[in-house]
């Protein structure tokens, strides 16, 4: 095979050629001089092209070699407008993230002329419907957190906002998900970057989330500080506490704030340096074993003046959450609530080796941890959260079928607020504001409008989930159990029942 035409020493010869070209016939016609003046810049681009040595491209096809980090920038959106399906798209398919739009627009929610799931494979899941079915009921399902040992329990709706840092998400993104939250009466996470004025601005409820790096109360070492703790938590509109262990984004990898959204503001909110990238630590300093964990979220229950107080983990190491189990019970220390994040959650950025092989999936994780509890008698003393992709109706009471109490989602209300799936969380280049410190992007993100769709979207996901065991015979959320549901591999087996004879005809020939 012959070289390609554009090789560095063809763009060479053949470009000096045609920019004299057009200098000679501009000078000859005493017009259009910007062409070979643009041809000319054009060129010497090529040339440095040829001699830089970072980028093979470049330097094998000159210029040209720009086009293909150009359509590497925007193959997200050709992706999403061009090329995929209804049922296509990661982390969430279009079809899941236009059921979210229409609803946090309050608009119709209704799809034409039939599914297009493969109802037949192994991974569809469905519900099974009673021709008993009932009406469904218009108040949204609540759920009381907090056993004998908090002294201020909290009323939380059963779907609430997970945890998103002010840092990763800009001011107005948060201001709109605590209006929100204050207009429909569910919590906003407050993500473990801090309790900033943006999650406090719209007066809704708050569940402020403690990280590793104990942004917003410790001391100039990074070591907790029972002081700023206590005084923050003296606000009413913080509801409940939750000390995080690991998220399902990156389970055991502490959190990245890039430095580029390190702004001073967000810097004096976390107590650290502005304008450096900031590495939360994988584990605490506060502990280092089960009886340090229950200790200090006793600790964190009393500072807190009793408010209902927990921790969120993806599980990993099974025996270690059997050890904290055995620990509440040998100490008399019991969480109010334990979060259970998936695997597959993620808003927060890492390396793909953490997004993509550590932790444990959602739904086998609450199975255990549900079963666990109940094992070693501490169940009706806790609460499980569920975290990690539950968008839907449908996923919500799947989780709640699985052993969760109620549900935590970040990216549902992240499409809520405009995002359309860009996957630059992690640039600050987030094209719709929502998950960026670019005052520029910011601007386009009306709070108005937003914090509106925030809250239809969190009203009418609840309403769907009110028909959906209406549909299925059930009459409260505690008849929500796995029997409701089927999947499709299950239909696999129905030949066996209903055409056993041609099967066994089958099974002769093959013999």
């Amino acid at each position: 095979m012959g070289k390609p035409f554009f090789m560095r020493d063809k763009f060479l010869t053949w470009g000096a050629v045609i920019v004299i070209f057009t200098l000679v016939v501009a000078l000859l016609i005493r017009a259009h001089y910007w062409i070979p003046i643009l041809l000319f810049c054009i060129y010497c681009i090529g040339v440095y092209n040829t001699y830089q040595t970072k980028h093979a491209i470049l330097r094998n096809f000159p210029v040209l070699g720009y086009f293909r980090y150009f359509f590497e920038t925007i193959s997200p959106e050709m992706q999403q407008y061009f090329i995929e399906r209804e049922t296509d798209g990661k982390p969430f398919p279009r079809n899941q993230r236009s059921a979210v739009y229409r609803r946090a627009k309050n608009l119709s929610d209704t799809v034409p002329f039939g599914t297009q799931l493969e109802v037949n494979h192994r991974k569809y899941e469905g519900i099974k419907h009673s021709i008993y079915a009932k009406s469904p009921k218009e108040e949204l399902p609540r759920v009381w957190v907090g056993n004998e040992q908090c002294s201020q329990p909290y009323h939380a709706s059963l779907f609430n906002i997970s945890a998103m840092s002010f840092g990763s998400l800009s001011d107005r993104a948060q201001i709109s998900l605590n209006r929100g939250a204050k207009k429909g009466n569910f919590y906003h996470n407050t993500g473990e970057g801090g309790i900033s004025p943006y999650h406090l601005e719209g007066g809704g409820d708050i569940c402020w989330q403690i990280g590793t790096g104990y942004f917003g109360c410790r001391d100039e070492q990074g070591n907790f500080s029972e002081e700023l703790f206590a005084e923050k938590t003296k606000n009413p509109v913080v509801k409940m506490v939750e000390l995080k262990l690991s998220q399902g984004a990156k389970p055991g990898h502490g959190g990245v704030l890039p430095g580029v959204k390190n702004t001073p503001e967000i810097a004096a909110i976390r107590h650290v340096k502005p304008g450096v990238t900031i590495l939360s630590p994988p584990g605490h300093s506060a502990f280092s074993d089960a009886e340090g964990l229950l200790r200090f979220v006793q600790r964190l229950r009393e500072l807190s003046g009793g408010k209902p107080t927990g921790f969120k983990l993806c599980i990993g190491d099974t025996r270690e959450f059997e050890e904290i189990c055995a620990k509440m019970n040998e100490l008399q220390i019991y969480p109010d609530f334990i979060t259970v994040d998936g695997a597959e959650g993620g808003t927060g950025a890492a390396p793909p080796e953490f997004s993509d092989g550590v932790g444990m999936p959602l739904e086998p994780a609450l199975i255990f941890v549900n079963r666990t509890l109940k094992n070693y008698g501490v169940r009706e003393k806790i609460r499980i959260i569920a975290s990690g992709k539950v968008l839907t109706s449908l996923d919500i009471l799947r989780a709640i079928a699985m052993g969760a109490d109620m549900c935590n989602n970040a990216r549902g209300f992240m499409f809520a607020l405009g995002c359309i799936q860009a996957l630059r969380c992690n640039t600050n280049a987030c094209p719709t504001g929502v998950a960026t410190q670019d005052k520029m992007l910011i601007k386009g993100l009306d709070v108005t409008d937003k914090s509106e769709r925030v809250y239809h979207f969190h009203k009418n996901t609840l309403q769907t989930c009110n028909e959906l065991i209406a549909a299925a015979g059930r009459k409260s959320y505690d008849q929500v159990d796995a029997s409701m549901f089927m999947r499709g591999d299950e239909f696999d087996r129905l030949s066996d029942k209903y055409f056993p004879d041609v099967l066994g005809n089958v099974d002769k020939v093959q013999s």
